[in-house]
C-alpha cells in the first residue's frame, strides 16, 4: 500500500531497533506488563486476585488482539480503555481484577518511561561508537598539520586529529548528558487520578504502607531500582521530564551539526570528504558532482530535532494543576520522532565518521599557501636576535604582508611573502634562512600530544564501561 502517508523517519531514517522500541507492539505488550505487575502486587499484598487470574493474563500478554482493540475504541472514544476491553476478552477470568484502581496514565505514563529508558540507552551505546569511530581517526591524523580557522579565516595550524577531538569533545558531553538522564528517570508508579493514591488506600482499607510497597514492587518488576519512581504527582509524572529527555537529544543534534557541518566546509576545500561509494550518483544533471549528502542530511535532521526539543517545553508549562489532556497527542509525535530522527544522525555519524576520506597533499597545498603569513612571526624573533628593531621589523613586515596578499587575491599569483622579506636588507636573513621558517610541523604546538592526552585520559576509559556497544567494531584495539 503506497497510497498512504508515511513517515520518512520510519520509511528512510530510523534503525530497526529504535523503530521497533517505539511501534504498536511494544507499547500494548508494555501496557499489558505492567497490568500483570500491578496485579501481581496487588495479590501479594493481600488483595483477592488469584494466581491462576495472574497465569491467564501472562498466556495473553504478547497476543494483542488489534481489530477488537480499534472495534472498542471506535465505540469508546478511549484508547485505554479498548485495551482492557481486547486483553480482557482474552482472558475472562482476569477481567473482573484488570486495571484495579488505576487510572490511564498508570499504563500510558510508565511506558512511556520505559520506552524513553530503553530508547537512551540504544542511543548511548550509538553514541560511544561515534566516540570510537572518531579516536581512532584522531589517533591516525594526531599529527596531520592543516589550517585552522577563526571567523572562517585562516588562522595558525592545527592537526586534522586535533580537530576532530573537538567534535568528540561534544559529544562526550552529550554522553554524560545522556547517562544523567538515564539515571534519573523515575517511573510513575500508581498515584492514581489526582496523584492521591486514595483508590489505593481504598483498596488496602487505610494501609499506606501497602500503598507505598505497591509501587516499590511494581517498580522491581518493570526493571526499576524500588526507589525509582516519583515521589509526588498529579495524575501523570511532570512533563519536565519530557522537556529534559528532548533537550538532551537536541544536544546531541547540536554536535552532529557541527561536525556534518565542518565537514561540509573541508568537503568544499577538498581536504577531508565523507565516504562516496563507487555507482553513488552525486548529481543527477551534473556527474561530477560528490556532494556531501549524508553530511547534509545530518543538518537537516539535527535541525528538525532541535526545534522538535520545544514541543515537551511548551507541554511541560501549560499543564493545568493536576493533568490536561492537550499534552496528549503532542507528545506521542513529539517525543517518538525525536528518538528517531536521533537515531538516524546518530547512524549517519558514526557511517561517516568510520569511513572519513582525508587527502594529506591538498591540505598541504593550502597549508604552504597560508604558512608563509604565519611563519612571520618566527622570522621577526629570529631577526631581532641578530640585532634587529622590533618596531622597524614589524612594520616591514606588514607591509610585505600587504603587497604579498594583493598578489594573491589581485593577481591570482602564488604567495612571495618570504621571498620579499629575504630579499629585505634589514632581516639580515639569507633566503635559506627565512624558508628554514617553512615545516608546518613547527606550528602545531601541543596538538598530537592533547590528542594523545584526550583519546587516553577521557576516552578511552569512556570507551572501557561499555565494551558490549563496541563489539565487533574492533574500537577495543585501534583507540
Amino acid at each position: 500500500m503506497k497510497d498512504t502517508y508515511e513517515s520518512p523517519l520510519a520509511s528512510r531514517y530510523a534503525s530497526r531497533e529504535m523503530l521497533y522500541i517505539f511501534s504498536p507492539d511494544k507499547k500494548f505488550t508494555t501496557w499489558r506488563r505492567l497490568w500483570i505487575a500491578l496485579a501481581r502486587a496487588e495479590k501479594e499484598l493481600g488483595l483477592p486476585i488469584t494466581q491462576g487470574q495472574i497465569d491467564e493474563l501472562e498466556r495473553e500478554k504478547d497476543h494483542i488482539n488489534y481489530d477488537l482493540a480499534q472495534e472498542k475504541e471506535r465505540e469508546l472514544r478511549h484508547d485505554v480503555m479498548a485495551h482492557i476491553h481486547a486483553y480482557g476478552a482474552q482472558c475472562p477470568s482476569a477481567m473482573p481484577i484488570l486495571h484495579l484502581g488505576a487510572t490511564s496514565c498508570y499504563v500510558g505514563d510508565n511506558t512511556d518511561i520505559i520506552l524513553m529508558k530503553e530508547g537512551l540507552t540504544l542511543l548511548r551505546d550509538k553514541l560511544v561508537r561515534v566516540l570510537a569511530a572518531l579516536g581512532r581517526f584522531a589517533r591516525q591524523y594526531k599529527a596531520l598539520p592543516t589550517l585552522g580557522y577563526t571567523h572562517y579565516q585562516a588562522a595558525q595550524l592545527v592537526t586534522v586529529g586535533k580537530r576532530a577531538t573537538l567534535w568528540m569533545y561534544e559529544l562526550l558531553q552529550d554522553l554524560a548528558e545522556l547517562e544523567y538522564r538515564l539515571s534519573h528517570l523515575r517511573l510513575l508508579g500508581c498515584k492514581g487520578t489526582t496523584g492521591t493514591q486514595a483508590s489505593f488506600l481504598e483498596l488496602f482499607e487505610g494501609d499506606q504502607e501497602k500503598v507505598w510497597q505497591l509501587d516499590r514492587r511494581i517498580a522491581r518488576e518493570m526493571g526499576f531500582a524500588p526507589d525509582q519512581v516519583q515521589p509526588v504527582s498529579g495524575q501523570t509524572y511532570t512533563r519536565k521530564v519530557d522537556a529534559a529527555v528532548l533537550s538532551t537529544l537536541a544536544g546531541i543534534a547540536q554536535s552532529a551539526h557541527k561536525f556534518a557541518t565542518d565537514l561540509r566546509l573541508l568537503c568544499h576545500m577538498k581536504e577531508v570528504e565523507e565516504p562516496f561509494e563507487a555507482h553513488q550518483v552525486g548529481s543527477s544533471a551534473m556527474p561530477y558532482k560528490r556532494n556531501p549528502m549524508r553530511s547534509e542530511r545530518i543538518c537537516a535532521l539535527a535541525r528538525y530535532v532541535i526545534a522538535d526539543g520545544l514541543n515537551p517545553a511548551m507541554t511541560a508549562c501549560l499543564q493545568w494543576f493536576e493533568r490536561t489532556l492537550d499534552d496528549s497527542a503532542n507528545k506521542r509525535i513529539a517525543v517518538s520522532e525525536a528518538f528517531l530522527a536521533t537515531d538516524a544522525i546518530l547512524n549517519l555519524y558514526e557511517n561517516v565518521a568510520a569511513n572519513l576520506v582525508v587527502h594529506p597533499k591538498v591540505i598541504e597545498k593550502h597549508v604552504l599557501e597560508e604558512l608563509p603569513f604565519m611563519a612571520t612571526e618566527n622570522i621577526l624573533m629570529d631577526a631581532v636576535k641578530r640585532g634587529g628593531d622590533r618596531q622597524a621589523l614589524h612594520e616591514r613586515i606588514r607591509t610585505h604582508a600587504l603587497a604579498a596578499g594583493q598578489r594573491v587575491k589581485g593577481e591570482g599569483k602564488d604567495n612571495d611573502l618570504l621571498e620579499r622579506i629575504a630579499a629585505d636588507p634589514a632581516f639580515g636573513l639569507s633566503r635559506q634562512e627565512v624558508f628554514r621558517h617553512l615545516d608546518p610541523a613547527a606550528y602545531i604546538g601541543c596538538c598530537p600530544q592533547q590528542v594523545e592526552r584526550f583519546l587516553d585520559q577521557q576516552v578511552r576509559p569512556v570507551l572501557d564501561r561499555y565494551p558490549d556497544a563496541l563489539q565487533g567494531t574492533g574500537a577495543e584495539i585501534t583507540v
